[in-house]
């Protein structure tokens, strides 16, 4: 990375967890980084503190992380901004942010789901709200934000339509311990991390039910399946995701307790409603509203995926969890491949 580079600001939109983790790695990369957020009272603690008690105790933050409560101001003179909210407040933020934008500006996003009623992925949104020249891409990959930003060897993919951006990104932000791969399918990345969502909640319901790992695995399995037959329906390349973005993130959030929407499935599994188990949670569980999305999607597009919609009809239709597994186990018998 040269000396300008370095020295040119990236601004990290987004203050909680994986928001904060990708500031620090950034910062650890040798950027100047400034983070924002909404809530400016948390911001005050956590330039105070230099450090996010909330959402990522024990990490301090580098010397070169920022704090920054004004919007405008986190932007101005930022070569890169990176969003990293939740899938429904994507196009609001992106909306506020885009008088601020300069035409030199690059926009990325760690955002992942259809977004709700429209159906369109992260990167559709933002080519509405920002217009179809400004370089953008997203970041994916099986991360968990305590890891990284505990420093633990991390691998994900950044991916955009332009190549040379994708790289770009991917150079400045790997350091010792972290690794990212650049792509540019954007479509195929984005789609991993939108199905992966609500397969996780259907792990999270299955091992909570007591079904056991020989379960869990075939639901890994079959669920790459069904991520693979919508993406080709929309236009990604079945290669995608067998990588990163795709079967890796797929296994991670499947497995490990970290994962919000496993938790989420392991409280219903247990029993709970799922209006108990968000509140249980107490932060946003993406599969849960990315569920319903992906059943319009899937649906508009013609594409059959079962495990999916078990897991919409058990979150929406209360539909019981063992009915749901028992009407899968009960499906035609067909060719693996299909």
């Amino acid at each position: 990375m040269t000396a300008r580079v370095r020295d040119v600001p990236v601004t990290v939109l987004g203050a909680g967890s994986w928001g904060t983790a990708l500031a620090v790695q950034f910062a650890h990369s040798g950027r100047v980084v400034r983070l924002w957020g909404r809530d400016r009272e948390r911001l005050a603690a956590m330039a105070a503190s230099r450090r996010n008690e909330r959402y990522l105790p024990g990490v301090p933050f580098p010397d070169s992380l920022q704090v920054e409560p004004q919007l405008p101001a986190a932007v101005a003179g930022a070569r890169d901004v990176l969003v990293v909210v939740p899938s429904p407040a994507l196009r609001p933020l992106l909306t506020e942010l885009a008088p601020h934008l300069a035409p030199t500006m690059h926009v990325a996003w760690a955002t992942k789901g259809f977004e709700q009623g429209s159906g369109k992925l992260p990167h559709q949104v933002a080519r509405e709200v920002l217009g179809p020249a400004r370089r953008v891409a997203v970041l994916s990959g099986p991360t968990f934000a305590r890891e990284v930003g505990a420093g633990l060897p991390t691998a994900m993919t950044v991916a955009s339509p332009d190549a040379h951006y994708a790289q770009a990104l991917a150079r400045e932000l790997s350091g010792a311990n972290f690794r990212a791969y650049s792509s540019t399918d954007i479509m195929g990345v984005e789609i991993g991390g939108a199905v992966k969502n609500a397969l996780a909640v259907g792990a999270g319901l299955s091992d909570g039910l007591g079904f056991g790992a020989n379960t869990r695995v075939a639901l890994i399995t079959r669920g790459l399946k069904e991520m693979t037959r919508l993406g080709v329906a929309l236009g990604a390349s079945a290669d995608t995701f067998m990588g990163l973005a795709g079967l890796g993130d797929l296994v991670l959030t499947c497995t490990d307790d970290q994962s919000r929407n496993r938790r989420f499935g392991l409280l219903l599994g247990a029993g709970r409603t799922p209006q108990q188990a968000l509140a249980e949670i107490g932060q946003v569980v993406e599969g849960y509203a990315g569920a319903g999305a992906l059943h319009a999607v899937a649906a508009e597009a013609g594409v059959e995926m079962p495990l999916c919609a078990m897991v919409y009809r058990v979150l929406y239709e209360g539909l019981p969890a063992k009915d749901a597994v028992q009407a899968l186990m009960s499906r035609p018998i067909k060719a693996e491949i299909e």
